[in-house]
């Protein structure tokens, strides 16, 4: 399909839809971890892109940024499609070339003239138990591997947390008094025994849903078995620092995947990357805890048939609602910035589109339930009905950097 082609399918998209395009569902496995089958996919798929693979146990939102299996990386895992309606039925198109062909119409010329790409993408993450104990680059140490630092916000959205899977508790940063020659014993230790018992220098807390964390780079966290929605910048760069997860042994590949070769044993290169203050600090809770804020009074919202939340925010570099439609009502919600979305719960339209929130999802099936509001729609509002007489359309929104709405929740980086 050559360029012109692209434009025109999606320039019609826009034109039927009122500026909203729709996503086809992403799957990311990783062979590292045991899927928690919580994401709607049909029991027979979560293997379906084969036993070395791995299980499927992300799906990923309005994403430009290829994912990052090493070896175990296929054609273009982690990046979004567009779907577009044709003569023959449908097709799909790369958000990424859309964005490259015609990013000033999606999402802004700021973005654009500022970014040259869609700099975010949201994710569920959802796994049987817990994640090793791993830190993401900040941008000095990211660069070196010629990629982005990672910044990353979590939300724990009820309606896919109907089971807490094996441990729904993550550990984050490190235990005040911790200094960083412990740390570098217990990296020392990897291969000499099965765990180098990293997460001793930890400590743990129990997710609750309904609320999130912020994760700068830097900071030490081990993701424990809930359901996460979790907006993102755009880079899958990470390392691990625990040599053992649930007696399952994690190669040293994995501490140095993304270090320059000549700092692979490096280690005051390794404990650099950690922000040190951010993860011995005693009240981590205090300050990385996420509780839902209204975007304007709740009673207000209430008689004009929805309900807003901020529930990732305090960061530049993305944010996050949760919006809800009440049964029975239709509402135009206005937003500075473009927007993915995708929906948690019940069904109507937006704009001229239907949205719907399946129950199961075969492997490749298209869905309804996943779109992208550009900015020219944002700002103009777009129109929700709730189609249900009893059930709340809930969805979660993902924005990209410096969005105006969110600028009073910005804390100190």
């Amino acid at each position: 399909m050559t360029i012109e082609e692209k434009k025109k399918l999606v320039e019609k998209e826009l034109i039927k839809n009122n500026g909203v395009l729709r996503f086809a569902p992403c799957w990311v496995a990783r062979n590292f971890m045991q899927p928690g089958r919580r994401l709607k996919l049909d029991p027979r798929d979560y293997y379906a892109y084969g036993a070395e693979k791995g299980g499927i146990d992300e799906r990923w939102f309005a994403s430009t940024t290829p994912a990052d299996n090493a070896e175990y990386t296929i054609e273009n895992e982690g990046l979004s499609f567009v779907v577009v309606e044709t003569e023959g039925g449908y097709e799909q198109i790369l958000f990424k070339d859309i964005i490259d062909i015609m990013g000033d119409r999606i999402i802004g010329e700021f973005q654009m003239n500022k970014y040259g790409r869609w700099m975010m993408f949201s994710k569920f993450f959802d796994n049987m138990g817990p994640i090793a104990h791993h830190v993401h680059l900040k941008d000095e140490h990211a660069k070196n591997v010629g990629m982005l630092g990672k910044p990353e916000g979590y939300y724990f959205p009820p309606q896919l947390n109907n089971v807490p899977n094996n441990f729904p508790h993550t550990y984050f940063g490190l235990n005040p008094g911790v200094t960083k020659d412990d740390v570098i014993k217990c990296l020392k230790a990897w291969g000499k025994k099965g765990d180098n018992n990293i997460l001793d220098l930890s400590r743990a807390y129990r997710l609750e849903l309904g609320t999130g964390w912020d994760v700068p780079p830097g900071i030490l966290h081990a993701p424990g078995s809930v359901l996460t929605y979790e907006p993102q910048r755009a880079s899958d760069v990470s390392i691990f620092f625990q040599s053992q997860v649930e007696g399952r042994c994690n190669k040293r590949d994995t501490l140095v995947k993304d270090i320059p070769e000549d700092k692979y044993y490096d280690y005051d290169y390794l404990i650099d990357i950690l922000d040190w203050d951010l993860n011995v600090d005693p009240e981590f809770k205090e300050h990385r805890h996420l509780l839902p804020v209204m975007v304007t009074d709740e009673n207000i919202m209430r008689e004009n048939g929805y309900i807003e939340k901020w529930v990732v925010y305090g960061r530049k570099d993305f944010c996050a609602k949760e919006l809800t439609v009440l049964p029975g009502q239709t509402v135009t919600i206005t937003d500075s910035a473009p927007y993915g979305l995708i929906m948690m719960q019940g069904h109507g339209k937006l704009n001229n589109i239907a949205i719907e929130t399946p129950n199961m999802i075969r492997f490749g099936q298209l869905t309804s339930d996943e779109m992208f509001v550009t900015e020219e729609a944002a700002q103009k509002g777009v129109v929700i009905k709730n189609c249900s007489d009893f059930e709340e359309i809930v969805m979660l929104k993902h924005f990209g950097p410096e969005n105006s709405d969110a600028a009073h929740l910005l804390k100190e980086q």
